[in-house]
């Protein structure tokens, strides 16, 4: 099982986000995440399009933008750098590091994203923390509420969530389209190759690929 401190740098996160990666499990983190973004002060002082919409706490950093028509309903903690793009919908306790990227109709719910960590365009991200310089292909769901219910346990380990999706470590790559299913780990720097459907936990310095046969026939 890879805990915590093997998925992130933690002497490369700043605070206040290095306190919320304390504990050993990685969806612990998730608990973590939820107090802190209950403690955020309604700060908004970045840049926000006139046809976005804020509705509750939120801090957004002085260089922080939102986009056209993005939707974000607090509590969220919006760092430095990160942005929200163009009909993206953040909600349920959303906290973006300096310079992430939340794209072009994603979904991002009860998350924590490491700094320059994205997720550019048509994600579905949920109850999931993702590492520094984490990039999500377009299309990537990280789904977090298993088929038949009850609570997610992981190589044995029973986390007591019902919503868990994945823990992704720092410089992971994750290919077009690709699942995860509930509860996935993925160690660091690992490259997920597009279509790909994953579910358990995968090391670090791997790559995962989806072999699959392709027929070409005549018409007739």
């Amino acid at each position: 099982m890879l805990k915590t401190a093997q998925l992130f740098a933690l002497d490369r996160v700043c605070e206040p986000l290095r306190a919320l990666l304390a504990p050993d499990y990685p969806w612990e983190v998730l608990g973590r995440l939820d107090h802190f973004v209950a403690t955020v002060s309604n700060q908004r002082l970045g840049r926000i399009h006139p046809t976005a919409v804020v509705n509750g706490p939120v801090y957004l950093a002085e260089t922080a933008v939102i986009y056209p028509h993005a939707y974000i309903e607090g509590p969220a903690w919006i760092g430095e750098g990160a942005e929200v793009g163009h009909g993206a919908l953040v909600r349920g306790g959303v906290v973006l590091g300096p310079d992430a990227k939340v794209g072009h109709a994603t979904e991002v719910k009860r998350s924590l994203f490491l700094e320059g960590a994205k997720a550019p365009h048509f994600n579905y991200v949920g109850d999931a923390v993702v590492g520094r310089q984490v990039n999500l292909g377009a299309g990537v769901r990280l789904a977090n509420l298993q088929v038949f219910n009850g609570t997610i346990r992981i190589e044995g380990i029973e986390t007591g969530l019902r919503k868990f999706s994945a823990a992704i470590g720092d410089e992971v790559s994750i290919g077009c389209n690709a699942v995860l299913s509930p509860g996935t780990i993925i160690g660091p720097r690992t490259v997920v190759y597009n279509g790909a459907m994953l579910r358990g936990v995968y090391p670090a310095d791997t790559v995962i690929k989806l072999r699959q046969t392709l027929e070409s026939a005549p018409r007739r």
